[in-house]
C-alpha cells in the first residue's frame, strides 16, 4: 500500500482541560466542537479528574490529563489551573468557554512569534505511522519532545449524576493516550509506530506534537501534525 500523503498541518494547538462534572464546561466543550471544524487548529479535549468528587466520574478523565494542565501552569509560573481552560501552543491559557478570546489569541499567535517554527509532518503507510521532522536549526534549552496524541473524533455522554445531571454533552477530540516517543536533536528525524496501537479505546485520530522542555516540565509547541487512522 502506498503512503498516504500528509496534509497540511495545523497551525495552532488549542488543548481544552474540561470535566463532565464541571456546570461551567459545556459551553467550552462547545466551542472546542467548532474550533476543531477549522483545519488550521488542532482542537483536543482534555478529561481532568479532580472533580470527579462531586458525584459523577469523568468516562474519559485521565490522571496524566490532570498532570500535564499542572506542568503548563507550573512551567508559566502562575499556577493556574482550572475547568473549563484552553491551553493554546502551550504557552497561554484562556477561559475555555472565551471563543473571542481563544480566537484572539489564535489570530495573534504569529504576530507574536508564537507560531510553529519547525515543519512536522505524519503519513499513514499501511500498518504504521510515519513521524517526519527535518533538519534544521537546534532549538535553545533541551531536546523537544516528540508526543504521540491518539484521540477520538466525537462522543455523545448522558450525565447522571453531579454538577450536569441530566445534560447531554458531545464531547469532540478526546484525548485517549499521549506518550512521548523520541527527541529531537535538530538533525533529519524518521519515526514509525504501529497503527493497531494507536486505535486502542476507541482511538481513530493521531497527531504528533513537538513541544519543548524546561527543567523537566513541557513547555512550547513548536510543530504539530494530525493523521486520520484507518476506520477498520
Amino acid at each position: 500500500m502506498m503512503p498516504a500523503a500528509a496534509d497540511a498541518g495545523p497551525k495552532a494547538v488549542v488543548e481544552l482541560f474540561t470535566s463532565q462534572g464541571c456546570s461551567s464546561c459545556p459551553p467550552a466543550d462547545a466551542v472546542l466542537g467548532r474550533l476543531a471544524d477549522d483545519p488550521d487548529v488542532l482542537a483536543l479535549s482534555l478529561a481532568v479528574d479532580y472533580w470527579d468528587y462531586l458525584g459523577w466520574k469523568d468516562s474519559f478523565a485521565r490522571d496524566e490529563n490532570t498532570s500535564r494542565q499542572r506542568d503548563y501552569a507550573m512551567s508559566r509560573g502562575d499556577n493556574a489551573v482550572y475547568t473549563p481552560q484552553a491551553v493554546i501552543n502551550g504557552r497561554i491559557h484562556v477561559v475555555g468557554s472565551d471563543e473571542p478570546g481563544i480566537r484572539s489569541e489564535l489570530a495573534d499567535l504569529d504576530a507574536d512569534g508564537a507560531g510553529f517554527s519547525v515543519e512536522v509532518t505524519a503519513i499513514l503507510a499501511g500498518d504504521r505511522v510515519i513521524v517526519k521532522v527535518p533538519a534544521g536549526a537546534k532549538l535553545h534549552g533541551g531536546d523537544p519532545t516528540i508526543w504521540l496524541v491518539s484521540y477520538s473524533d466525537s462522543e455523545q455522554v448522558e450525565i447522571g449524576r453531579g454538577e450536569n445531571t441530566g445534560r447531554s454533552v458531545t464531547y469532540h477530540n478526546i484525548v485517549r493516550r499521549i506518550q512521548p516517543i523520541g527527541m529531537w536533536a535538530g538533525e533529519d528525524l524518521v519515526i514509525e509506530y504501529p497503527v493497531a496501537d494507536l486505535m486502542r479505546d476507541g482511538a481513530n485520530g493521531c497527531a504528533v506534537l513537538l513541544q519543548t522542555t524546561s527543567n523537566g516540565r513541557i513547555g512550547p509547541i513548536v510543530g504539530a501534525a494530525t493523521v486520520k487512522l484507518p476506520t477498520s
